[in-house]
């Protein structure tokens, strides 16, 4: 399995730096929101009427 893991590395790394840099911005992002933003939200309004 490590070997694998290793063999592989230089085919996956970018993918798992970019996962985790999305990754970190999005709980980031989604931190921030407050309750007023999800009041005033276009998409939050829309899945409350369902």
């Amino acid at each position: 399995m490590a070997g694998v893991f290793r063999r592989e590395w230089s085919r996956n790394w970018p993918f798992l730096v970019e996962f985790a840099i999305t990754g970190s911005l999005i709980v980031n992002f989604t931190a921030g929101l407050t309750e007023e933003d999800a009041k005033n939200s276009w998409f939050v309004q829309e899945h409350n009427r369902r």
